[in-house]
């Protein structure tokens, strides 16, 4: 058996009781942390709390050599486990399509997700979404600014009506970790638009206090929002809900909100 355990967003106290018990009861428990991490917690905070040794796969590990994980999966009781939700703007959909060609059984026990956090703390309906994009460093994608895709991504949901939201990039190496900001990918995207155009970082979603921040995109790229993870939202067209929404919840300027009310 080969379990799918999401670890939800925060920390080792994060995940579901069912996930709790799916690692309790395995012999052998992988993770990856490439995708996503739990920011407020670190690997031995996330093993002592399960009383158990997690095995963690780099990308290659999962991906181009999966084979530990299907062969104790197919010996006994495996799980792999990820930060948010394993099939949730991850690849892990191969590892479980691998293990079914292997006759091994899988289930999927989920975790909250970033896209359901981004939705919860702003107030922004959850089905006025358009499609998601995430914004690379431009060490990762090799030229300068704002891949022409992510424009094109947040500017097809605009026309439609429909907010965005903008996964900021993880590089994870060796020897470090850095994580793209709410500011510095507020300031990117404040080259392709007008001063007035709005923007939402959401900061430590699923932490004990989040950090909801809505205004103009040259007003967040000149703002701090601490520690990691962060999100960026592009606002489509706001119901009235979603613009009270904003201005309470948000500090969002009244003038700029109104501006997108329909």
């Amino acid at each position: 058996m080969l379990t799918f355990v999401g670890l939800g967003l925060y920390d080792e106290r994060s995940i579901t009781v069912a996930g709790r018990e799916a690692i309790a009861d395995a012999d052998r428990v992988f993770a990856e942390f490439y995708t996503s991490k739990l920011a407020g917690a670190r690997l031995d905070d996330v093993e002592a709390a399960h009383d158990t040794t997690i095995e963690v796969r780099s990308r290659e590990g999962v991906e181009r050599d999966p084979d530990p994980i299907l062969d104790a999966a197919a010996d006994g009781d495996a799980v792999f486990c990820t930060a948010g939700d394993t099939m949730i703007s991850t690849t892990h959909v191969d590892l479980r399509l691998r293990a079914h060609d292997r006759g091994i059984e899988t289930r999927v026990i989920h975790g909250t997700t970033a896209e359901a956090a981004a939705s919860s703390l702003t107030g922004l309906q959850n089905y006025r979404f358009g499609k998601a994009t995430t914004l690379p460093f431009e060490s990762s994608h090799g030229g300068e600014g704002v891949p022409d895709s992510v424009v094109e991504t947040i500017e097809d949901n605009r026309q439609r009506g429909l907010h965005t939201l903008v996964f900021l990039d993880i590089k994870v190496e060796a020897d470090r970790e850095e994580y793209m900001s709410g500011d510095a990918a507020a300031g990117l995207l404040a080259e392709h638009w007008n001063d007035e155009a709005l923007g939402v970082v959401v900061a430590r979603a699923g932490s004990p206090e989040p950090v909801v921040t809505a205004d103009t995109l040259d007003s967040l790229a000149a703002q701090s929002f601490g520690e990691p993870l962060h999100m960026l939202l592009i606002p489509g067209d706001l119901h009235y809900v979603e613009r009270d929404a904003l201005v309470e919840l948000g500090g969002a300027p009244k003038a700029a909100v109104e501006e997108l009310l329909v």
